[in-house]
């Protein structure tokens, strides 16, 4: 059982800050893309009977917490993010007996589940925004309604309340004759914005997220949570709409402008969550909260975190995998390491006494890491750069998150044509950028291959038959998306049989956090900063930190050093003198080889690199000091 395997980190350990330490500060959250896991049925989507048919895999994997994206009733406009009924499940999923199945089984094996919430939006389809279709109805103000601009005729081009355009391409504005007025959608058309500044509005979010925490459920992932609270003006007015004060923002390339930085993390924010958290959570244990964070900086983190506060237990902040320059994430620069570093120090250093941090590289959002940053171009390198990232990740101070297929070391699809892709963001954004003279076709379609959700999105790759073992070889339909043709390579059934496998790494990593307070509470120090090629820290948990030291004398200290490249590398200096190097090669001799904690090549090698003060490709280790 997952619990039985982790240790309970002794209060004396400083965590969040919180008396007694939270249960998930020592835990792993495994991300689950129900449409993309494992379909028993043969309709080529996955379902609740393949996620509750898998869980011995997760269990032994060692995870605590399985996180599943939406399976709520759903028209699929975005895949499950655009909810028609919170109170069902979608049939493509399934049913609410087999949901009551996988939280009885999943208990059954010690693992959590935390079930999506998407409250930013429902879907157009939902009863709620059906009935604000009449002005003369309770539900009327549930919504973001706002009549066409003066002197324009309704629904008619320019005509939107303000220049707002979506995420997902086009106008954040969408006319409906019924009403005679324009809905509010930060993203899909048929995606509408919850008006959060009613009370009616969020007592219903509340009474629903209560349903299905007395259902069994273990918490929630929030979607987009901090895009609740809008900034209006003194008149409750958002920016650029009719008289208001504020002006909307300039207008982008594209014809449009940003809703984020008025939509994100609004005046009313705080007090939203803390709303919540007396509505929903209060006399309540053992449950996770975590919101998806846009615009969000560390230290706003820290204060959304900080257990005193009452908000939410964590947030995925997302300056560490936003692309660096460029006019978007489809026109973006080349990475480089200094900027991972940064931002990762940010997050690092701003909970360091109080609050919380997810650490996250993989998303049903992102694309697949061991492509976007590491090297899939032979096996070899995917193999070497998959191990390293992930050391890098999970020797962090925080709660890991696994995304389905991550564990494998799974890569980008590189589809070849527009007709392969069903994301909707890709799509829309596709033909708008083309179409504006952003990006040429050629352009965009390689801009598709490095950062398409899509990439996330392809069938878990369990063994090597046909369709990847996700379905049946002999289904009646083929996957609602492409199987990766490297799942002949990258399976899991293969590397169950490989004890040098990335998925073998994965569950040493897990362990490790189960069981090495250090890893799991240890204070957070950058070294060599400036290094570009190298990424290093030092982990330590001092004696005061347990009561006495984990062994009874001192503090205890780790090094994490990784070759974040496919070239080799030098020591950098602070890592050197962390180390204990000098020119004879002191810290060589005796059991040094045993001091390494994990690495991705044999400990042996790893003593003699340190020996000549050199890293080879992608080589990453925990160094025990």
């Amino acid at each position: 059982m997952t619990a039985e395997q982790r240790m309970t980190l002794p209060d004396a350990i400083h965590t969040n800050g919180a008396t007694p330490n939270p249960w998930w500060s020592n835990a792993v959250v495994y991300q689950i893309y129900p449409r993309s896991f494992q379909d028993t049925n043969g309709d080529g989507f996955g379902d609740l009977p393949g996620i509750t048919s898998r869980l011995d895999y997760l269990a032994d994997l060692g995870v605590d917490v399985i996180w599943l994206s939406p399976v709520y009733r759903s028209p699929q406009d975005d895949n499950g993010y655009d909810i028609s009924d919170y109170q069902d499940i979608d049939p493509m999923f399934g049913t609410l007996d087999d949901m009551d199945e996988l939280l009885e089984e999943a208990h059954a094996r010690g693992l959590k589940v935390v079930m999506d919430l998407v409250v930013n939006h429902t879907s157009d389809e939902h009863a709620w925004f059906q009935a604000s279709r009449d002005k003369n109805d309770p539900h009327a103000d549930w919504y973001w309604w706002r009549p066409a601009k003066a002197g324009h005729e309704p629904g008619t081009p320019g005509a939107e309340p303000n220049a707002w355009g979506s995420y997902f391409g086009g106008s954040a504005w969408e006319y409906d004759p019924k009403r005679g007025e324009y809905y509010l959608h930060q993203f899909s058309k048929k995606q509408p914005d919850l008006n959060w500044e009613n009370p009616e509005v969020r007592a219903a979010v509340y009474r629903m997220m209560n349903w299905w925490l007395d259902r069994g459920v273990d918490g929630f992932r929030m979607d987009v949570i901090t895009l609740i609270s809008k900034h209006v003006d003194a008149n409750g007015e958002l920016p650029g709409v009719g008289e208001s004060t504020v002006d909307a923002g300039p207008i982008g390339p594209d014809g449009y402008s940003s809703p984020n930085p008025f939509c994100a993390d609004g005046p009313r924010q705080d007090e939203f969550l803390a709303e919540m958290h007396r509505e929903v959570f209060d006399g309540r244990d053992g449950y996770l909260t975590v919101g998806e964070a846009p615009g969000i900086t560390p230290e706003r983190n820290e204060h959304i975190t900080d257990p005193d506060n009452r908000e939410l237990d964590m947030l995925f902040l997302f300056d560490h995998v936003e692309p660096g320059g460029g006019q978007s994430k489809w026109t973006a620069e080349p990475w480089e390491l200094s900027q991972l570093k940064r931002c990762l120090a940010g997050q690092q250093q701003a909970v360091k006494d109080r609050g919380w941090t997810s650490l996250f590289f993989n998303n049903h959002d992102q694309p697949r890491v061991v492509s976007r940053w590491g090297d899939d171009s032979t096996e070899e390198m995917r193999v070497l750069s998959a191990k390293a990232i992930a050391l890098l990740l999970h020797m962090h101070r925080g709660t890991p998150y696994v995304y389905q297929g991550e564990e494998l070391g799974m890569t980008n699809v590189y589809f070849d044509s527009l007709d392969q892709y069903r994301d909707l963001e890709s799509i829309n954004m596709y033909h708008q950028l083309t179409e504006a003279g952003v990006l040429t076709e050629e352009a965009m379609m390689e801009a598709l291959k490095a950062i398409s959700r899509d990439n996330a999105r392809t069938p878990m790759q369990w063994d090597a038959t046909k369709y990847a073992g996700f379905t049946a070889s002999y289904a009646p339909s083929e996957p609602w998306i492409g199987t990766n043709p490297n799942k002949d390579v990258i399976n899991v059934k293969k590397q169950l049989r490989d004890e040098d496998s990335v998925l073998a790494f994965y569950r040493k990593l897990i362990e490790l956090r189960h069981t090495n307070p250090v890893v799991a509470a240890g204070a957070w120090d950058m070294l060599d900063e400036s290094d570009p090629q190298v990424y290093a820290f030092v982990r330590t948990l001092h004696e005061e930190g347990v009561g006495g030291g984990i062994d009874g004398s001192g503090e205890k200290r780790l090094v994490v050093v990784v070759n974040m490249s496919s070239e080799s590398a030098a020591l950098p200096p602070e890592t050197k003198d962390v180390l204990g190097l000098d020119m004879s090669g002191a810290i060589i001799g005796g059991a040094s080889a045993d001091r390494v904690l994990i690495a991705n090549y044999p400990s042996e090698q790893v003593a003699a690199d340190l020996l000549f003060g050199k890293l080879a490709p992608w080589e990453a280790f925990a160094y025990e000091l």
